[in-house]
């Protein structure tokens, strides 16, 4: 490119400077002496000064067009290094792709084996409760025996055959132990399960009782329109249970006046939930009261509703005649272990010795140990026999008041034992129990015995 602008230049002097030489004139004929001419000096320098200028202003542009170029030679260098960086960024997250992949693959994997093993556990559960409901029926076969040895059946056979019922007690004794182990196996599979129902049964709760509480406030304002003014200056009604009370907005446990249909005003102890208001019926935590008492303290009741007590079966019947009812046994053992049966329910009056008719399955984890005859079990004291054993009085065998039907399911107002337990089998299966839990010889700590319309059912 120099050499180009040199030989430009050159040429360009060159024909600038044609004029600066002497001219000849010839003349044929005339004989004039030659004559030269020479450009004036004031041109040579302009001309000098232009071609200055003119190299001058190409070396500026050949310095800013290296400029450009160094430029251009430096951001290309940056280009490079950037799409080398792109590069291994891509290399990386395809890496990371690929690792993701593989996690979730094995997170696949692990649900799909922690969905095995549960349905292995609920098999294994469902195996349990069979073999628990054998090993139940097995050891009912076998304390019939033995009390049939303790109360006198075969009293010669049974002394002959010592040895067999030493045995046989020891069987009874390896059972309990069995189920015990196979309840607290099932107990620990049960926990978590139950934790949620108790989340989702309270959220249901809220929601039902709110929807309750507006469906009453409605009912309330339509019959205060309806009604005159006599009627609006008459006093409230008062409630007919518990559960009453709660939809009225009475959300505190405690001691409350009702009236049911066609009975006089009496006081009950109310158990508040976030289900609704249960009306307690029954009470054991500390053996301050005596539950061996004759059929009209039982019919009455007796105890303090602050403490131990028995509310009475006539009080009973007023509040469940009007309809279907849920019974909730809640109980208690020595160390501190609980468990609850809910049964569907209807308590006869006085004529039918206020027989209890179980109306269908009990909810809970435990098996039944009421009967469930369709016919129901009437009330036995010891002061009136009206259980099923023709030969024995089961309230004067067992102690308190019952529905008793063969003397060995269940006894809740039997004699409170405050632990140790008496060592006599005689003596501690007068004591508190409930068979398909812990035992005919094991005595309970504490009981509760409550009702509520069949309708809390639906909402827990």
């Amino acid at each position: 490119m120099k050499v180009a602008l040199a030989n430009l230049l050159c040429i360009t002097v060159l024909a600038s400077s044609g004029t600066s030489f002497p001219l000849e004139r010839r003349g044929a004929a005339t004989g004039k002496e030659k004559r030269v001419q020479y450009a004036a000096w004031d041109d040579v320098n302009v001309l000098a000064h232009g071609l200055l200028q003119l190299g001058q202003g190409l070396k500026e542009h050949v310095d800013k067009t290296k400029g450009q170029v160094k430029d251009i030679t430096i951001k290309m260098k940056v280009f490079n290094v950037t799409i080398s960086e792109l590069g291994k960024l891509t290399q990386r997250l395809q890496e990371d792709s690929e690792a993701l992949k593989a996690k979730a693959q094995s997170l696949e994997e692990r649900e799909n084996l922690l969905l095995n093993v549960s349905m292995d556990l609920r098999q294994k559960t469902e195996e349990l409760l069979k073999d628990r409901k054998k090993d139940h029926e097995r050891m009912n076969k076998l304390e019939e025996k033995v009390d049939g040895l303790m109360q006198g059946e075969g009293l010669e056979a049974a002394q002959g055959n010592y040895s067999d019922a030493r045995t046989i007690q020891w069987m009874l004794e390896a059972q309990n132990k069995r189920i015990d182990d196979l309840v607290e196996r099932i107990k620990q599979q049960q926990e978590k399960l139950d934790k949620q129902n108790v989340r989702i049964r309270t959220l249901q709760n809220q929601i039902h009782l709110n929807s309750e509480r507006s469906s009453l406030k409605r009912k309330e304002d339509d019959v205060h329109l309806n009604e005159s003014s006599e009627q609006r200056d008459s006093p409230v009604a008062m409630a007919s249970d518990c559960h009453e009370l709660f939809l009225r907005g009475e959300t505190t446990s405690g001691l409350y006046t009702i009236q049911p249909t066609d009975s006089e005003p009496f006081e009950v102890f109310c158990e508040m939930t976030t289900e609704g208001g249960w009306t307690v019926i029954q009470r054991r935590r500390d053996g301050s009261v005596d539950f061996d008492q004759l059929w009209q303290a039982y019919q009455t009741g007796f105890g303090s509703l602050n403490g131990e007590f028995w509310l009475g079966l006539e009080k009973i019947h007023s509040v469940s005649k009007g309809g279907n009812y849920i019974l909730k046994v809640q109980f208690s053992d020595w160390q501190g272990e609980a468990q609850t049966i809910n049964y569907p329910i209807r308590l006869n009056g006085k004529e039918s010795n206020y027989s209890l008719r179980i109306l269908g399955s009990p909810t809970g984890n435990l098996e039944s140990s009421l009967s469930t005859e369709t016919s129901g079990v009437p009330f036995s004291t010891r002061d009136k026999d009206n259980d099923q054993k023709n030969d024995l009085n089961c309230a004067k065998q067992l102690s308190g008041g019952w529905w008793f039907s063969n003397c060995g399911r269940s006894n809740l107002n039997g004699r409170y034992f405050i632990t140790p337990a008496p060592k006599q089998r005689h003596q501690r299966k007068q004591g508190v129990f409930w068979k398909t839990w812990r035992g005919r010889y094991h005595p309970l700590k504490t009981t509760t015995m409550m009702i509520a319309p069949a309708e809390i059912e639906n909402k827990s």
